[in-house]
C-alpha cells in the first residue's frame, strides 16, 4: 500500500470554470478510489480535439466546472475494493472508453464498445455512486470522459486503464491512449490494406496521420493524403504519405480525381475529418469490387450521409470504427509494444512540450492549428 492510500490527496489541477475561458490552476482535493476504481498519479498528459470541443461547449450540454483531459500516462497510487490486475506502482494509460470484460461487446472478438464503460461525454460523476472524486472547499468538480487527466491525481474506473510495459517512456506513449491509436487501428484493424495497395486518407491531422502510419506499416505503396490545407503536406511525408490532393485545386469532385489517379479507385480509404462531404468522397473514391472505406471522423449527430445505392451494389464496402477497434485493456499494451519494437514511430507526432503550469499554451497551439500533439509534463 502507498502512504496516501485511503486518504484525500490535495494536488494541483487545471480547472475549466466556464466555456472557452483559460483553465485555472487550482488546489483540489482528490478522494480515495471506491469499489472498482483506481487513483493514479498523472505523469504526462496531452490535448486532443475532443477536449477542445467540449471546452468550447459547441453542440452539447455544457458542464462546468470540469477537469478535462483524457490522453495521458500515469502510475497507480492506490486501488479500490474489487480491483484485479492492477496494483500500486503499475504504469498505465487512462482511456476514455473501457473494457469491463463481462458484457456481450467485451466477450465478442468483433467489438470494443463496452456496455458499461462506453464513452459518455455528458456524465461528470463516477459510475459507482454518482459522485465526483474532485472538490474545491467542498464544491464538487465534474469529471470528463471518466479520466480527467489535467490533474496531478485522478480517479478512474479500473476497466478504463491499460497496464503497460514499465520500460515504455511515459512522456511518449501517453499519446497512444486516444487519437493515435484511433487512426492506427482504423487502418490496421478495419481497413486492413494489403502490401502494395493504394490508400487515400481524408484529413491530415494527428488522427489522419496515424492512419497513414498504419498504411506505412502495412506496406501500402500509394499513400494518398487529401486535405484542403497544403501546409500539411510536407509534414505528412514523415508518415509515409507520398501523394497529395487538395480538393480546392480541382474543378471536379475529389473522388473522381482519386479514381483517375488510381485506375478506377483506391483500394482503401479512411475519413478522419467528420465532414459529411469528405465521408461521401471517401466512400465513392474506392475501387468497385474490393474497395473498402472506413469512417473515423465524428459528424454532427443529426448529419445525414447520402450516396447512390449502386455504389454499394458494385461491391464497395463502408465501415465505421470506434477507437480503432482496439479493446483498451487487452490491445493497448500491444500497441505500446509496437512502439517498443520500433515498428510504430510515435515521436514524430509530438511537436510541442509545455510544463503543466502553461497548459493553456497547448490550447493555443491547437486552436491555431499549430503542430500535432503537445505533451504536458505534470512535474515541471
Amino acid at each position: 500500500m502507498s502512504s496516501t492510500a485511503g486518504l484525500v490527496i490535495p494536488c494541483t489541477a487545471a480547472v475549466a470554470w466556464e466555456a472557452g475561458k483559460p483553465l485555472v490552476m487550482e488546489r483540489v482535493e482528490v478522494a480515495p478510489p471506491q469499489a472498482m476504481e483506481v487513483r493514479i498519479k498523472i505523469k504526462y498528459t496531452s490535448l486532443c480535439h475532443t477536449d477542445l470541443y467540449f471546452w468550447e461547449a459547441k453542440g452539447q450540454t455544457p458542464l462546468f466546472p470540469r477537469i478535462f483531459g483524457h490522453e495521458a500516462s500515469g502510475i497507480v497510487e492506490s486501488v479500490g475494493e474489487g480491483v484485479e490486475g492492477l496494483e500500486v506502482g503499475d504504469h498505465v494509460l487512462p482511456v476514455f472508453t473501457g473494457e469491463c470484460g463481462d458484457c456481450a461487446h467485451c466477450k465478442s472478438e468483433e467489438s470494443n464498445m463496452c456496455d458499461l464503460l462506453r464513452i459518455n461525454t455528458d456524465r461528470g460523476v463516477m459510475l459507482s455512486d454518482g459522485k465526483t472524486r474532485f472538490s474545491i472547499n467542498g464544491t464538487p468538480i465534474n469529471h470528463f470522459l471518466g479520466t480527467s487527466t489535467f490533474s496531478e491525481y485522478t480517479v478512474i474506473h479500473s476497466g478504463c486503464l491499460a497496464k503497460i510495459n514499465p520500460l515504455a517512456p511515459l512522456d511518449i506513449v501517453c499519446i497512444l491512449s486516444c487519437g493515435i491509436s484511433t487512426g492506427l487501428g482504423a487502418t490496421l484493424n478495419v481497413a486492413k490494406p494489403k502490401k502494395g495497395s493504394s490508400v487515400a486518407f481524408f484529413g491530415l491531422g494527428a488522427v489522419g496521420l496515424a492512419a497513414a502510419e498504419g498504411a506505412r506499416i502495412s506496406g501500402a505503396s500509394r499513400i494518398i493524403g487529401v486535405d484542403r490545407n497544403p501546409k500539411r503536406f510536407e509534414e505528412a511525408k514523415k508518415f509515409g504519405v507520398n501523394e497529395f490532393v487538395n480538393p480546392k485545386d480541382h474543378d471536379k469532385p475529389v473522388q473522381e480525381v482519386i479514381a483517375e489517379m488510381t485506375n478506377g479507385g483506391a483500394d482503401r480509404s479512411i475519413e478522419c475529418t467528420g465532414n459529411i462531404n469528405a465521408m461521401i468522397s471517401a466512400f465513392e473514391c474506392v475501387h468497385d469490387g474490393w474497395g473498402v472505406a472506413v469512417l473515423v471522423g465524428v459528424p454532427n449527430k443529426d448529419a445525414v450521409f447520402m450516396t447512390k445505392p449502386i455504389n454499394v451494389l458494385n461491391e464497395r464496402t463502408l465501415k465505421g470504427t470506434f477507437f480503432g477497434n482496439y479493446k483498451p485493456r487487452t490491445d493497448l499494451p500491444l500497441v505500446v509494444e509496437m512502439y517498443m519494437s520500433k515498428k510504430l514511430e510515435v515521436e514524430k507526432f509530438i511537436t510541442h512540450r509545455v510544463p503543466f503550469s502553461e497548459i493553456n499554451k497547448a490550447f493555443d497551439y491547437m486552436t491555431k492549428g499549430e503542430g500535432l500533439r503537445c505533451i504536458v509534463s505534470m512535474e515541471e
